[in-house]
């Protein structure tokens, strides 16, 4: 029998704490709808004292020490060596999910590495993608949001990782742009899988999506399997002319930056808290996260946007906060 499971999901918790706190919410959307153990969940983390104990028993952890595998995005340069099955999806911590994932692990079946995205030989992404192509001899790069990968364990996965690996100390040579100070683990993996002929799934809203490629709103019930995220007709002033899509209902929504910070992130993590660790009803949690909740997120933001224009004209711009994540 082979040592590897054939399928899990692996999410990375290092650094800050709120990393744990974001990958215990992904973890326990998980488990509302992978019941049967079929696919295996797993925390690669340096902290595992600050996994809650409850959490424990329904998931694995794979402990790693603090800087291991670099700092910033660099660990996901290293998912070749964390990838606990013959079958892995990486998902950003930062993710909810809201039904089965196994109709993904079918789509990407066969690939050794895989992104959901597009092909692009031209335009600006972290850099000049034109003479990015040129440089490395390759007619196009997958482009792609780096919070889901797919892999095969096998020699190609690891070649490719090993590239993207001796890529990174050329960051800067290559002309590329950092995200965060730091180099963006997506180009490196995207050149990678071009030098080493690897296509990424087409992307047709069903798996993966983000208030940045939708800004016109979020819907999400994780405990009923319902998602909904809207991306404004143009001339909406919130309209992204890059998403190719209107309205999407992805099996993980993406919360990047702050949105793990406001509603309805918030509402999600409290929800998932009250029924998946303290076995209340769905509807007495509905109830309790409105009350507690939902109604003082959505009132203080209210408050804000009425009162934004006047704080503005009388005390100027307020200088924006560091993330909690950096």
């Amino acid at each position: 029998m082979n040592k590897y499971s054939e399928k899990a999901v692996i999410t990375l918790a290092t650094g800050k704490p709120e990393y744990i706190k974001m990958a215990t919410n992904l973890a326990r959307s998980f488990k509302r709808w992978h019941k049967d153990k079929s696919v295996r969940f797993v925390i690669a983390t340096d902290q595992k004292n600050l996994i809650p104990p409850d959490l424990l028993p329904n998931i694995e952890v794979i402990e790693i020490q603090a800087g291991q595998y670099g700092q910033g995005f660099s660990p996901k340069l290293h998912l070749d060596k964390l990838a606990p099955a013959n079958k892995t999806l990486f998902i950003d911590a930062d993710c909810l999910c809201v039904g089965s994932l196994e109709p993904v692990f079918k789509r990407f079946s066969g690939h050794a590495v895989s992104v959901i995205g597009r092909s692009i030989s031209e335009g600006e992404w972290f850099g000049d993608i034109g003479t990015v192509c040129l440089r490395f001899g390759v007619v196009s790069l997958p482009k792609f949001n780096g919070g889901i990968y797919y892999i095969e364990k096998g020699e190609l996965s690891d070649r490719i990782y090993a590239t993207a690996r001796e890529l990174e100390p050329q960051y800067d040579d290559i002309g590329l742009v950092r995200l965060r100070n730091r180099p963006n683990d997506e180009l490196l993996m995207a050149i990678s899988m071009a030098l080493h002929n690897q296509i990424p799934i087409p992307d047709d809203g069903s798996i993966l999506s983000d208030p940045q490629a939708c800004p016109g709103g979020i819907l999400i019930d994780v405990l009923r399997g319902k998602s909904k995220l809207l991306n404004p007709l143009a001339p909406h002033p919130l309209h992204q002319a890059w998403y190719p899509f209107v309205e999407v209902n992805p099996v993980l929504v993406h919360f990047l930056g702050h949105h793990t910070t406001i509603y309805p992130y918030k509402r999600e993590e409290l929800r998932l808290y009250l029924v998946q660790t303290q076995g209340w009803p769905i509807w007495l949690a509905d109830f309790w996260a409105t009350l507690f909740c939902s109604f003082p997120l959505l009132s203080t933001r209210t408050l804000k946007n009425i009162l934004r224009p006047v704080f503005h004209k009388l005390f100027g711009v307020r200088t924006v906060l560091q993330s909690n994540r950096i």
